[in-house]
């Protein structure tokens, strides 16, 4: 169905897909940007791959409730609609189990059923329903290390890429819905070495404690940004929908430990990498929508002179339909 304002029928509404492996993963990556954006008119869908049922409570204030383990499903999807609800987003489930973090050395085996254990085909089917259905044109996951290295991190990057370059082959999963191209991909990067590295001297200059480790080995493994989007003003907003998911999030933990003004002045943007681009776009970028022309939506309107960059599968000067 195509989405268009009610009060502008010509106007095709920006829609933005956000696939994230856990409840708490959308608060805490990338979540000022879907904020901006919703609150800006943009369609925001967040798809949830697992319940977190495997979760540890995290919270220390939480720790003395012996029942909360028990019920971790029904307390995580109650935090993930209280934080859905402040970023101003939808979200989805896609239904997948848990896989828990492997502890140890050697770290023991994956359950049986879960997540980072499906065939990567299988598992993305789900999401190409919901991308089918929903149709974005801008898609956001994380980059192939997951970030970090949780088995469900890496599974959710491998899924949303496999969904992302077969959404339009409609000899993929006809039963998924009617085929739909996204126009762009990208992997957010949260809390990379240069912005980790630039809070920690900003904070040591005026004589703060800072929650980094020695910076210098970070900086090395710097992963490519191409887009930083500004979002300051969204920064009080994501920093309420983390602490919305209370069993995972102690609120006065390291997540908190940067004064928020500190965060706005020296960093204030949320930066991703474009992974994939179906159309011309200047980079570097501030907008996950640049390139991208949408009917009735002047600001979308960008000329197209350089395409990305060539290493990168699928970029270069194809500008499909959009509607």
């Amino acid at each position: 169905m195509t989405q268009t304002s009610q009060h502008h029928p010509d106007r095709v509404r920006p829609r933005l897909l956000a696939v994230h492996a856990h409840p708490d993963d959308e608060s805490s990556k990338g979540a000022a940007t879907m904020a901006k954006y919703a609150a800006e008119g943009t369609d925001v869908l967040v798809a949830t791959c697992t319940g977190g049922e495997r979760g540890s409570v995290l919270n220390p204030a939480l720790r003395g409730d012996p029942e909360l383990a028990d019920r971790m499903p029904e307390v995580r999807a109650r935090e993930m609609e209280e934080a859905r609800r402040i970023l101003g987003v939808r979200q989805e489930w896609l239904g997948f189990v848990d896989s828990g973090l492997p502890e140890g050395n050697p770290a023991p085996p994956l359950p049986p059923g879960c997540f980072a254990r499906l065939d990567v085909a299988d598992a993305a089917s789900e999401l190409l329903r919901v991308i089918r259905e929903f149709r974005p044109h801008v898609v956001t996951t994380y980059a192939a290390d997951g970030g970090y290295p949780h088995p469900d991190h890496v599974m959710t990057h491998r899924v949303a890429v496999a969904a992302f370059d077969t959404a339009a082959d409609p000899d993929v999963c006809p039963e998924a819905g009617p085929p739909w191209q996204p126009l762009k991909l990208y992997y957010n990067h949260g809390s990379h070495p240069a912005r980790r590295a630039a809070l920690h001297r900003a904070l040591l200059d005026r004589g703060l404690p800072s929650p980094y480790a020695p910076i210098w080995r970070d900086l090395r493994h710097q992963p490519p940004i191409t887009t930083r989007v500004p979002c300051a003003a969204y920064f009080p907003v994501r920093d309420r929908a983390l602490i919305a998911h209370a069993s995972q999030i102690d609120p006065d933990g390291p997540w908190f430990a940067v004064p928020l003004a500190l965060q706005q002045e020296i960093w204030p943007t949320e930066d991703y990498a474009l992974a994939r681009s179906l159309v011309d776009t200047h980079l570097p970028e501030s907008d996950l929508f640049a390139g991208i022309t949408l009917p009735g939506v002047p600001r979308l309107h960008y000329a197209a002179r350089h395409t990305a960059p060539a290493d990168r599968p699928h970029a270069g000067a194809v500008t499909p339909a959009v509607r």
